[in-house]
């Protein structure tokens, strides 16, 4: 059955307590009207791997090309050989540092072409087809009718920001500004006739925007606080209890992967840490909308 609102949601309690929620949000502040929805997982397929992963894969496969030194280095190695027990083992910081060295001294603009680069060739691992394929459809629809709300919408990732701002626009029509992520240091410099300039560095600006990281950042970077949030892992955890807490009486929505046959069946958690209890069982306690992939999306991918 397919309804003018939210076109690609089946008829249910998800859908409904959505729309009832927006529909009674007359009364907040336009100011206050802010939704965050997670990047990975939420907003596009992280599965078989994170996007992002892929892209830096992607740039070490042609840097070692160019210089077969880097596939000798262990943690190289070992994600080029797709080594999940050495990958395990070196660890996982270790490895995201090594990859994020990949542009270490490259400027803003140079990391951008890289990604556009890689956009433009990207296709799915499992699915083989383009970036836009990945994004779910559903959750386009949302963006939509949140803004037919008055909310503004930015885009919250546990990857490198970025990245993330380069897509946001085209993929969501969400401006680089309204996206919150893992943020890396920049260096002032000055090129060779004297003009200001940046340039990458290895180190992170604060912790990985995963678990509380995500509300420190969402405050520093935006000064915002949400009045919904979406997410679907244990990393977005704290994210949504603060989009509930919220004095205007804040929406939690929470995507269940159980969907083997259109995507995939997993409970997501957390990259950088540990969940202590699955997020799933959280959601249900904390009385937060959970979207079943299976029952509650009409269409999974957009087209």
């Amino acid at each position: 059955m397919m309804t003018h609102r939210l076109p690609s949601w089946r008829p249910g309690a998800a859908r409904d307590s959505i729309l009832r929620f927006l529909d009674d949000i007359d009364d907040v502040p336009l100011e206050d009207r802010v939704a965050y929805l997670d990047n990975d997982g939420t907003m596009w397929c992280e599965k078989p791997q994170y996007v992002q992963y892929d892209f830096f894969l992607d740039v070490l496969r042609q840097r070692s090309m160019e210089d077969p030194s880097l596939a000798r280095r262990p943690e190289f190695a070992a994600v080029l050989d797709s080594d999940a027990t050495a990958i395990s083992e070196i660890g996982l910081a270790t490895i995201a540092g090594a990859l994020a060295a990949l542009f270490d001294g490259r400027s803003p603009d140079e990391f951008a072409a890289a990604v556009d680069d890689f956009v433009a060739r990207y296709r799915h691992p499992s699915y083989d087809v383009t970036i836009t394929s990945v994004v779910y459809q559903p959750m386009l629809e949302l963006i939509e009718e949140l803004r037919a709300h008055d909310v503004t919408v930015g885009i919250v990732t546990g990857g490198g920001t970025e990245f993330v701002r380069r897509v946001s626009s085209r993929l969501y029509g969400v401006p680089p500004e309204l996206v919150v992520g893992t943020i890396i240091g920049y260096e002032f410099v000055r090129d060779d006739e004297g003009r200001p300039a940046l340039q990458r560095t290895v180190s992170l600006m604060g912790a990985a925007n995963e678990g509380p990281a995500k509300i420190a950042n969402i405050q520093t970077q935006n000064g915002r606080a949400p009045l919904i949030a979406v997410g679907n892992s244990g990393g977005d955890r704290e994210m949504l209890e603060w989009a509930q807490s919220s004095p205007h009486g804040g929406l939690a929505i929470l995507i269940d992967h159980d969907d083997a046959g259109r995507e995939y069946a997993y409970q997501s958690t957390a990259a950088t840490f540990h969940d202590t209890e699955p997020i799933s069982a959280v959601a249900d306690r904390l009385g937060w909308v959970t979207v079943s992939m299976a029952r509650d999306w009409e269409h999974v991918f957009a087209v």
